[in-house]
């Protein structure tokens, strides 16, 4: 038992020093999610809050108008474009989708009108059809504001209120969801598109043939493999929660132990769809079409990039069972809720459920040539 030991380990180390000699390896393990990152950090990255693009057309030369156009640069729910200041451009810009809508403050606005004793006035807020919802919302917002400082000149009865109370709990972010998606993606990758390019190039160059010649049996060649497919995983997860951590202001809500226990039981269940496949297949050429046809409809229905609960119900329950679904979820939990592993019942029965009839396959399979 000891010998069969020595020789995984032995197998580990050589698996583990290939995939850092091999450039093309390290790009797609370690760079490409991180690019991936930077990018939908860069979208959902900032905090959870709306805004609007506008643009601000002034028409007036009041006072109360001169001192709102500086209160609303201010304004963090309105990104106002300095540079359009005609309606014409405003609505060349809304017609390619650039801005939201256009507030336009007529001449009279902010002025002292009909022997009133304070200012008054009526904003425009211009928006095109395709985006009637913002226009919308844009318009309450300000009907909000107009009415605060309405009741500064004048004072009106509310009979009826309205208040608002916070949960106390603070609810996933949008980067906080895509973050688990893209460790998802991370393993997704790792786990099949490696062993799915390696196998083929040793089979070609008969590598796999002088193992089989050797004592080595197929167990102890697939626990070396994904041995060193794990620890891969887990650095290449490392890089990208520190990074997210760092850049992004990720909150860890739960134990890094879970985490990891998380990725190492994904890694190896995903590693096996990748050791059935690439040890199926003679060549390049028939592993990347099996490979793609495994991973995409992973890819797009587990969670990885937006919400399941976007998806007609039925898709929903037929996603579930999805191997990289439970991976997702738990992640996702473990990060965003503060779950423990010991928490994840669900997922992690359904993982070792996979994990049985993946390296089963695996085995059945698997060819040396």
């Amino acid at each position: 038992m000891k010998k069969s030991l020595h020789t995984v380990w032995t197998f580990a180390r050589i698996d583990i020093k290939r995939t850092f000699r091999d450039k093309v390896a390290l790009f797609f393990v370690f760079l490409f999610p991180l690019i991936f990152l930077f990018v939908f950090g860069g979208l959902f990255g900032g905090k959870n809050e709306t805004s609007f693009k506008v643009a601000l057309i002034n028409n007036s030369q009041s006072e109360f108008a001169t001192g709102f156009v500086e209160q609303a640069n201010n304004a963090p729910v309105l990104k106002i474009n300095k540079d359009v200041t005609t309606l014409e451009a405003a609505k060349d810009k809304m017609q390619r989708s650039e801005l939201d809508a256009a507030i336009i403050l007529p001449e009279n606005f902010g002025q002292v009108q009909d022997g009133k004793a304070f200012p008054s006035g009526q904003a425009t807020v211009l928006y095109s059809p395709n985006n009637e919802q913002a226009g919308q919302t844009l318009g309450a917002i300000l009907d909000g504001i107009f009415g605060e400082i309405n009741a500064k000149f004048v004072r009106n009865e509310t009979p009826f209120s309205v208040k608002t109370e916070s949960t106390a709990t603070e609810s996933q972010s949008r980067f906080d969801y895509t973050f688990a998606g893209l460790l998802g993606f991370s393993l997704l990758s790792l786990g099949i598109f490696g062993p799915t390019n390696v196998f083929p190039q040793l089979k070609k160059q008969g590598v796999l043939r002088r193992y089989h010649t050797t004592t080595l049996k197929v167990w102890q060649y697939f626990v070396a493999n994904a041995i060193s497919s794990a620890f891969i995983g887990i650095l290449s997860v490392a890089l990208l929660f520190v990074t997210a951590m760092l850049v992004f202001d990720l909150n860890m809500n739960g134990d890094y132990f879970s985490l990891i226990s998380m990725v190492v039981l994904g890694t190896v269940v995903l590693f096996g769809i990748g050791l059935a496949v690439g040890g199926w297949a003679k060549n390049e050429n028939q592993a990347a079409p099996l490979a793609n046809l495994v991973t995409f409809p992973m890819m797009f229905l587990s969670g990885t990039f937006f919400p399941r609960f976007l998806m007609p119900e039925w898709l929903q329950h037929a996603s579930g069972f999805l191997p990289l679904t439970p991976v997702i979820d738990g992640i996702r939990l473990i990060v965003t809720e503060g779950k423990t592993i010991f928490d994840l019942g669900a997922q992690v029965g359904l993982l070792a459920a996979w994990a049985v009839i993946i390296y089963f396959v695996a085995f059945r399979v698997f060819r040396w040539e």
